[in-house]
């Protein structure tokens, strides 16, 4: 009996601390109503929550991101401008799904095609969009898969650029491809005259455009970008927002409701702003020494600091960066401008969290023996 009630005491124990293991488990983590999620900070990339990152999913109008990237990028290198005109083809007019019904010869600017496409989520100017980049919808969708494995989007394939799933089976990507994407799209600040409006129209207020994202209303700081929703791909988001200078992504994959997404999306931005920060790395510029020139025509060099950058950190972490400075004590010449001379590591409890160069901002040649003579002659000149 003995025996019996100390097993039976050892596995009350066991039970209760696992009991206690669980809760705690649950009691840290965030309630995640989706298929997949990510929350990335925008400027670095650096994943601070995931959950299946990395399934493969359908994500219905969200693929509309890239289609936006690659006209932002079109708009940059001067291809084409907001006041081209867009002739809008008999495919890209029988795109069915969220449209604006546009009608096959139908003309309209690159900038009223984006104000359809980002904040109504309509197919058929997003193909009008692609066709007058590409000159077709399959060399735009083309050109979306060679941008994607370009970002590193290795769970990514494109079918088309709206996102229409009835027809395949192969049109998937994921949370983290998602992510990266967006981050790669809020670069560009135009995208935020589009993404971050509520309601707009068009053709003379005849068309009324209403955001297809409601947090552009209501959530503080939302700089965008976009819905999805099919029947495969359930309710799907990618949620930007910013708040004293940290940027953050929320995507929300395969949700059961619309709520269900956007309550997700807030918890994931919530948490993010109130956890982390983002951080201007800095160096002490005192502990920089000059490096000796060997056989230059000057002695020494003052390295000059690369760009630094930011970082984002757990709030409060902050006060816990140290610096690891490696600076070479002496260099022969010639120094070339922009030649490494050490670098620095930015730490926190010894794990790396950034690193800038330290460099030589200018030429300095090697000493001639003619120059040696000068010296010799100003010395002797100057009482030196």
């Amino acid at each position: 009996m003995k025996k019996i009630a100390v097993y039976c005491l050892t596995m009350l124990i066991i039970l209760s601390s696992l009991t206690v293991t669980a809760f705690a488990e649950s009691d840290t983590s965030l309630e995640i109503k989706a298929k997949a999620a990510v929350l990335m900070d925008a400027s670095t990339g650096k994943v601070l929550y995931s959950h299946n990152e990395h399934e493969r999913l359908y994500p219905a109008s969200v693929t509309k991101i890239m289609p936006l990237l690659l006209v932002m990028e079109a708009i940059d290198s001067g291809k084409i401008s907001l006041n081209d005109q867009v002739t809008v083809s008999a495919d890209a007019a029988s795109k069915g799904g969220s449209q604006i019904w546009l009608e096959e010869g139908e003309s309209m600017t690159v900038d009223e095609m984006l104000r359809a496409v980002a904040i109504a989520s309509a197919n058929d100017a997003c193909c009008a969009l692609g066709e007058h980049i590409s000159g077709s919808e399959s060399a735009f969708v083309d050109l979306m898969n060679h941008r994607a494995k370009e970002l590193g989007m290795n769970d990514t394939h494109f079918d088309n650029c709206s996102g229409l799933d009835d027809d395949t089976e192969t049109h998937l990507t994921s949370a983290y491809d998602i992510a990266v994407m967006s981050k790669e799209l809020l670069k560009h600040e135009l995208i935020k005259k589009y993404s971050t409006v509520w309601m707009d129209s068009l053709r003379d207020g005849k068309t009324e455009l209403v955001n297809t994202n409601k947090l552009v209303r209501f959530y503080n700081g939302t700089t965008g970008l976009k819905t999805g929703t099919t029947a495969k791909a359930g309710k799907c988001l990618s949620a930007s927002a910013e708040r004293d200078g940290l940027h953050l992504v929320a995507v929300v994959l395969g949700s059961e409701t619309s709520d269900d997404r956007f309550n997700t999306a807030k918890t994931l931005l919530n948490y993010g702003f109130a956890n982390y920060e983002t951080v201007e790395l800095q160096v002490d510029t005192d502990l920089i020494t000059d490096v000796k020139v060997l056989k230059g025509i000057e002695e020494s060099i003052k390295p000059t600091i690369s760009e630094i950058g930011k970082v984002t950190l757990k709030k409060g972490d902050k006060d816990k960066i140290s610096t690891e400075i490696t600076l070479a004590t002496d260099v022969e010449a010639p120094v070339e401008e922009g030649q490494k001379l050490g670098n620095v590591v930015f730490k926190i409890n010894n794990e790396p969290i950034g690193e800038c160069d330290l460099f030589s901002d200018k030429n300095i040649r090697k000493i001639k023996y003619t120059d040696i003579l000068m010296l010799m002659l100003k010395s002797l000149t100057t009482g030196q």
